[in-house]
């Protein structure tokens, strides 16, 4: 490196502006990349400051989900002891029981609703306030045809948006 000092003043180069080896320049690259995907990965993973109104909204979707429309009931799946597991809580689940008169069109399957796979927020909406699926068609029992009022609808969206749907 020292022979590399004259060179570098008749050139015209300062001398510790040397260049950097492949190595030395890989080391460099994967700082960098290391660094920008750590700093991407902390924004993403902090939460979104949110309203006084969006915590209430999502209370009440909340208490809608949970207390009125019972969803876990059917959305959840249950151990052997008949217990929610609370891991998979909304992600879909063989329905338990059975009707006790014969019915065409019974779901076999509740599907996984934990951030709304498969249905935009109008669909969603439109889903709690009419009972219609985004096919346009009543639901199928045992899912009840939901008549929620827009507010309601809107409530449960959100709260159902905000659970993270099994990957």
């Amino acid at each position: 490196m020292s022979e590399d000092l004259p060179r570098q003043k008749e050139n015209g180069m300062r001398p510790e502006l040397r260049m950097l080896s492949t190595k030395e320049w890989f080391c460099v690259a994967f700082a960098a990349v290391l660094v920008i995907f750590c700093a991407a990965a902390l924004t993403s993973a902090r939460p979104q400051p949110q309203s006084e109104a969006d915590k209430a909204r999502l209370e009440h979707g909340r208490y809608l989900v949970q207390q009125v429309g019972m969803c876990g009931d059917c959305h959840t799946p249950r151990d052997d002891r008949g217990q929610p597991v609370e891991a998979k809580t909304l992600q879909g689940a063989r329905i338990m029981f059975k009707p006790t008169v014969p019915m065409p069109d019974w779901g076999e399957f509740a599907p996984p609703i934990a951030g709304l796979p498969g249905f935009s927020d109008a669909q969603a909406i439109t889903f709690f306030t009419t009972g219609k699926n985004v096919s346009g068609k009543l639901s199928v029992p045992p899912m009840p045809p939901y008549r929620f009022n827009k507010k309601d609808a809107a409530a449960i969206v959100a709260y159902l948006r905000s659970l993270a749907p099994q990957k």
